[in-house]
Protein backbone atom coordinates (compact mmCIF):
# COMPACT_ATOMS: atom_id res chain seq x y z
CA UNK A 1 0.00 0.00 0.00
CA UNK A 2 1.57 3.46 -0.87
CA UNK A 3 2.21 5.63 2.03
CA UNK A 4 2.31 8.87 -0.24
CA UNK A 5 0.62 10.39 -2.80
CA UNK A 6 2.59 12.96 -5.60
CA UNK A 7 -0.03 15.75 -6.43
CA UNK A 8 0.65 18.74 -8.42
CA UNK A 9 0.74 22.12 -5.82
CA UNK A 10 0.75 26.12 -6.32
CA UNK A 11 3.99 27.40 -4.96
CA UNK A 12 3.74 30.97 -3.93
CA UNK A 13 6.61 33.04 -3.43
CA UNK A 14 8.44 36.50 -2.82
CA UNK A 15 9.10 35.65 -6.57
CA UNK A 16 5.85 34.94 -7.83
CA UNK A 17 3.78 31.39 -8.35
CA UNK A 18 4.61 28.22 -9.87
CA UNK A 19 3.72 24.92 -9.98
CA UNK A 20 5.29 21.71 -8.95
CA UNK A 21 4.97 18.55 -7.73
CA UNK A 22 4.35 18.05 -3.72
CA UNK A 23 4.67 14.51 -2.26
CA UNK A 24 1.67 14.37 0.71
CA UNK A 25 1.50 11.38 3.42
CA UNK A 26 -1.91 8.93 2.89
CA UNK A 27 -4.11 8.64 5.74
CA UNK A 28 -6.78 6.09 5.81
CA UNK A 29 -9.01 4.23 8.38
CA UNK A 30 -7.51 0.96 10.02
CA UNK A 31 -10.39 -1.31 12.07
CA UNK A 32 -8.97 -3.17 14.98
CA UNK A 33 -10.42 -6.68 15.70
CA UNK A 34 -9.74 -8.96 18.71
CA UNK A 35 -10.95 -12.55 18.44
CA UNK A 36 -13.65 -11.18 15.94
CA UNK A 37 -14.95 -8.48 17.57
CA UNK A 38 -13.98 -4.69 16.34
CA UNK A 39 -12.27 -2.81 18.89
CA UNK A 40 -11.47 -0.14 17.08
CA UNK A 41 -11.41 2.46 14.09
CA UNK A 42 -8.04 4.74 13.65
CA UNK A 43 -7.13 6.74 10.89
CA UNK A 44 -3.27 6.14 10.02
CA UNK A 45 -0.52 6.11 7.60
CA UNK A 46 -0.59 2.42 5.64
CA UNK A 47 2.43 0.50 6.60
CA UNK A 48 2.95 -1.41 9.99
CA UNK A 49 -0.22 -2.11 10.38
CA UNK A 50 0.15 -5.26 12.33
CA UNK A 51 2.43 -3.89 14.83
CA UNK A 52 -0.35 -0.75 14.93
CA UNK A 53 -2.88 -3.79 15.66
CA UNK A 54 -1.43 -5.75 18.66
CA UNK A 55 0.40 -2.56 19.75
CA UNK A 56 -3.03 -0.96 20.54
CA UNK A 57 -4.70 -4.07 22.06
CA UNK A 58 -1.28 -4.44 24.45
CA UNK A 59 -1.15 -0.80 25.20
CA UNK A 60 -4.81 -0.60 25.98
CA UNK A 61 -5.13 -3.68 28.32
CA UNK A 62 -7.41 -5.88 25.90
CA UNK A 63 -4.45 -8.64 25.14
CA UNK A 64 -4.75 -9.31 29.70
CA UNK A 65 -1.48 -10.97 29.95
CA UNK A 66 -2.82 -13.18 26.46
CA UNK A 67 -0.93 -14.82 23.50
CA UNK A 68 -1.19 -13.47 20.26
CA UNK A 69 -1.22 -16.52 18.27
CA UNK A 70 -2.09 -14.89 14.75
CA UNK A 71 -2.02 -11.22 12.97
CA UNK A 72 -3.67 -10.86 9.61
CA UNK A 73 -5.99 -8.90 7.14
CA UNK A 74 -9.29 -9.00 7.28
CA UNK A 75 -10.28 -12.56 8.89
CA UNK A 76 -13.61 -12.61 7.22
CA UNK A 77 -12.37 -12.83 3.93
CA UNK A 78 -10.02 -11.53 1.28
CA UNK A 79 -7.81 -8.67 2.52
CA UNK A 80 -8.29 -6.74 -0.93
CA UNK A 81 -12.12 -6.76 -0.07
CA UNK A 82 -11.42 -4.38 2.76
CA UNK A 83 -8.14 -2.29 0.96
CA UNK A 84 -6.18 -3.69 3.36
CA UNK A 85 -7.40 -1.87 6.36
CA UNK A 86 -8.89 -4.32 8.42
CA UNK A 87 -6.54 -6.50 10.82
CA UNK A 88 -7.41 -9.05 13.32
CA UNK A 89 -5.65 -10.07 16.51
CA UNK A 90 -6.11 -13.68 17.63
CA UNK A 91 -5.48 -15.15 20.98
CA UNK A 92 -7.52 -18.09 20.25
CA UNK A 93 -9.95 -16.69 22.15
CA UNK A 94 -7.63 -16.38 25.82
CA UNK A 95 -8.01 -12.85 25.72
CA UNK A 96 -11.27 -11.85 27.84
CA UNK A 97 -14.29 -10.94 26.00
CA UNK A 98 -13.35 -7.73 24.00
CA UNK A 99 -16.46 -4.98 24.37
CA UNK A 100 -17.14 -3.71 20.18
CA UNK A 101 -16.32 0.34 20.07
CA UNK A 102 -17.94 2.71 17.79
CA UNK A 103 -16.58 5.58 16.46
CA UNK A 104 -12.88 6.91 15.69
CA UNK A 105 -9.99 6.68 18.34
CA UNK A 106 -8.86 9.95 18.86
CA UNK A 107 -6.48 11.93 21.54
CA UNK A 108 -9.25 12.32 23.52
CA UNK A 109 -11.74 9.76 24.11
CA UNK A 110 -12.24 8.32 27.03
CA UNK A 111 -10.23 9.82 29.92
CA UNK A 112 -12.10 12.08 33.02
CA UNK A 113 -9.31 12.06 35.16
CA UNK A 114 -7.82 10.88 38.68
CA UNK A 115 -10.75 8.04 38.22
CA UNK A 116 -8.88 6.59 35.26
CA UNK A 117 -5.41 7.35 37.01
CA UNK A 118 -6.80 4.68 39.69
CA UNK A 119 -7.97 2.23 37.13
CA UNK A 120 -4.25 2.31 35.36
CA UNK A 121 -2.30 1.64 38.50
CA UNK A 122 -4.75 -1.20 39.19
CA UNK A 123 -4.18 -2.92 36.02
CA UNK A 124 -0.23 -1.89 35.34
CA UNK A 125 2.56 -3.02 37.37
CA UNK A 126 4.72 -0.44 38.95
CA UNK A 127 8.03 0.53 37.07
CA UNK A 128 11.24 -0.84 37.71
CA UNK A 129 13.99 1.27 39.94
CA UNK A 130 16.24 2.47 37.37
CA UNK A 131 18.99 4.84 37.15
CA UNK A 132 18.10 7.61 35.24
CA UNK A 133 19.05 8.69 31.72
CA UNK A 134 21.53 11.49 31.68
CA UNK A 135 20.23 14.87 30.18
CA UNK A 136 22.32 15.38 28.23
CA UNK A 137 21.99 12.32 26.64
CA UNK A 138 18.50 12.98 26.17
CA UNK A 139 18.97 16.31 24.34
CA UNK A 140 20.66 14.79 21.70
CA UNK A 141 18.08 12.01 21.22
CA UNK A 142 15.24 14.32 19.18
CA UNK A 143 18.16 15.03 16.34
CA UNK A 144 19.04 11.36 16.26
CA UNK A 145 15.39 10.48 16.13
CA UNK A 146 15.09 12.99 13.56
CA UNK A 147 17.68 11.21 11.01
CA UNK A 148 15.36 8.20 11.01
CA UNK A 149 12.31 9.98 10.10
CA UNK A 150 12.02 8.93 6.37
CA UNK A 151 8.49 9.82 6.02
CA UNK A 152 8.65 13.49 7.17
CA UNK A 153 11.48 13.97 5.32
CA UNK A 154 9.55 13.49 2.20
CA UNK A 155 6.42 15.04 3.78
CA UNK A 156 6.78 16.91 6.43
CA UNK A 157 3.62 16.33 8.18
CA UNK A 158 3.90 12.98 10.13
CA UNK A 159 4.52 11.99 14.15
CA UNK A 160 7.04 9.44 14.99
CA UNK A 161 7.93 7.52 18.04
CA UNK A 162 11.23 6.04 18.82
CA UNK A 163 12.77 3.64 21.55
CA UNK A 164 16.23 4.37 22.63
CA UNK A 165 18.39 3.37 25.34
CA UNK A 166 20.51 5.02 28.20
CA UNK A 167 23.15 5.84 25.82
CA UNK A 168 20.85 7.41 23.71
CA UNK A 169 21.20 4.71 20.62
CA UNK A 170 17.52 4.52 19.08
CA UNK A 171 16.73 1.31 18.19
CA UNK A 172 13.43 1.57 17.00
CA UNK A 173 11.54 4.21 14.99
CA UNK A 174 7.78 4.38 13.72
CA UNK A 175 6.35 7.07 12.13
CA UNK A 176 1.97 7.50 11.67
CA UNK A 177 -0.23 10.74 10.81
CA UNK A 178 -1.36 10.08 14.17
CA UNK A 179 0.71 10.09 17.32
CA UNK A 180 -0.73 7.75 19.07
CA UNK A 181 -0.60 5.40 16.28
CA UNK A 182 2.97 6.03 15.98
CA UNK A 183 3.18 4.59 19.57
CA UNK A 184 1.27 1.73 19.16
CA UNK A 185 3.23 0.57 15.94
CA UNK A 186 6.76 1.03 17.85
CA UNK A 187 5.16 -1.62 21.31
CA UNK A 188 3.49 -3.24 18.68
CA UNK A 189 7.15 -4.63 17.61
CA UNK A 190 8.45 -4.90 20.67
CA UNK A 191 5.88 -7.12 21.51
CA UNK A 192 5.47 -9.30 18.41
CA UNK A 193 9.71 -9.33 18.59
CA UNK A 194 9.14 -10.54 22.50
CA UNK A 195 6.63 -13.55 21.65
CA UNK A 196 9.07 -14.10 18.49
CA UNK A 197 12.17 -14.83 21.24
CA UNK A 198 9.95 -16.57 23.59
CA UNK A 199 9.83 -14.08 26.71
CA UNK A 200 6.48 -13.93 27.89
CA UNK A 201 4.83 -10.70 27.25
CA UNK A 202 3.83 -9.90 30.43
CA UNK A 203 7.25 -9.02 31.59
CA UNK A 204 7.35 -5.76 29.58
CA UNK A 205 9.24 -5.52 26.68
CA UNK A 206 11.20 -1.97 27.75
CA UNK A 207 12.48 -1.94 31.11
CA UNK A 208 15.68 0.79 31.63
CA UNK A 209 14.67 1.93 27.79
CA UNK A 210 13.52 5.57 26.47
CA UNK A 211 9.63 6.61 24.56
CA UNK A 212 10.56 9.65 22.30
CA UNK A 213 7.19 11.12 20.68
CA UNK A 214 6.96 14.43 18.47
CA UNK A 215 4.76 16.23 19.95
CA UNK A 216 2.93 16.97 22.72
CA UNK A 217 3.13 14.02 25.40
CA UNK A 218 -0.89 13.58 26.06
CA UNK A 219 -2.06 10.70 28.70
CA UNK A 220 -2.54 8.66 26.30
CA UNK A 221 1.28 8.50 25.54
CA UNK A 222 2.27 8.14 29.45
CA UNK A 223 -0.65 5.25 29.13
CA UNK A 224 0.82 3.37 26.47
CA UNK A 225 4.53 4.10 27.40
CA UNK A 226 3.50 2.54 31.19
CA UNK A 227 1.95 -0.56 29.56
CA UNK A 228 4.79 -0.66 27.79
CA UNK A 229 6.96 -0.75 30.13
CA UNK A 230 9.04 2.70 29.49
CA UNK A 231 10.66 4.38 32.34
CA UNK A 232 11.15 7.41 30.26
CA UNK A 233 8.86 9.54 28.12
CA UNK A 234 10.58 12.30 26.11
CA UNK A 235 8.78 14.60 24.20
CA UNK A 236 9.29 17.59 21.90
CA UNK A 237 6.33 19.24 23.33
CA UNK A 238 4.71 20.04 26.55
CA UNK A 239 2.69 17.70 28.26
CA UNK A 240 -0.71 17.95 29.96
CA UNK A 241 -1.75 18.20 33.13
CA UNK A 242 -3.33 14.68 33.31
CA UNK A 243 -0.21 13.74 31.81
CA UNK A 244 2.29 14.82 34.59
CA UNK A 245 0.10 13.40 37.24
CA UNK A 246 -0.11 9.70 35.40
CA UNK A 247 3.46 9.94 35.06
CA UNK A 248 4.62 10.78 38.28
CA UNK A 249 2.31 8.02 39.78
CA UNK A 250 3.67 5.90 37.28
CA UNK A 251 7.23 6.47 38.40
CA UNK A 252 8.09 7.57 34.71
CA UNK A 253 10.91 10.36 34.43
CA UNK A 254 8.77 12.61 31.60
CA UNK A 255 10.65 15.30 30.28
CA UNK A 256 9.82 17.61 27.13
CA UNK A 257 9.98 20.89 25.63
CA UNK A 258 13.44 19.83 24.16
CA UNK A 259 15.53 22.28 22.25
CA UNK A 260 19.48 22.34 21.50
CA UNK A 261 21.07 23.38 25.32
CA UNK A 262 17.75 22.98 27.54
CA UNK A 263 14.74 20.77 28.56
CA UNK A 264 11.90 20.28 31.13
CA UNK A 265 11.35 17.65 33.67
CA UNK A 266 7.99 17.27 34.26
CA UNK A 267 8.30 14.31 36.68
CA UNK A 268 11.45 12.68 38.48
CA UNK A 269 10.68 9.56 40.47
CA UNK A 270 11.89 10.47 44.08
CA UNK A 271 13.34 6.89 44.73
CA UNK A 272 15.55 7.58 41.67
CA UNK A 273 19.24 9.50 42.08
CA UNK A 274 19.29 12.88 40.49
CA UNK A 275 19.69 13.15 36.51
CA UNK A 276 23.35 13.93 35.48
CA UNK A 277 23.71 17.25 33.10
Amino acid sequence: MPRTERFIVTRVGADGSSRRPDELIVEEPLTIQLDGVTVSTTMRTPGNDYELAVGFCFTEGLLAGARVTGVRYCAAGPAADTEFNVVSVDTGGLAPPPMPRLGLTSSSCGWCGSDQLDELAARLDPLPDIEPIPLDVLRAVPDDVRKTQVLFESTGSVHAAAVFDAAGNVSTTREDVGRHNAVDKVIGARQLSAQDAGQDARDGPASGLGLFVSGRASIEMVQKAWAGGFTTVLAVSAPTSLAVRAARRAGIMLAGFVRDDSLNVYSQPPRRRTPVA
